[in-house]
């Protein structure tokens, strides 16, 4: 029984982190395409 809960809680956080994670996907892309734009790379900057 207390498995049963369990699997359902996990079932119940994971499906909402994907809603989350499907919601927010469009301005991700778009703070991607600013930071690419923008020349920031990792490990790109020298220090002086």
């Amino acid at each position: 029984m207390a498995k049963r809960i369990l699997l359902a809680q996990v079932a119940l956080v994971g499906g909402a982190a994907l809603v989350l994670l499907a919601k927010e996907m469009p301005g991700l892309v778009r703070e991607v395409r600013i930071w690419r734009m923008a020349g920031f790379r990792a490990g790109g900057r020298h220090p002086r």
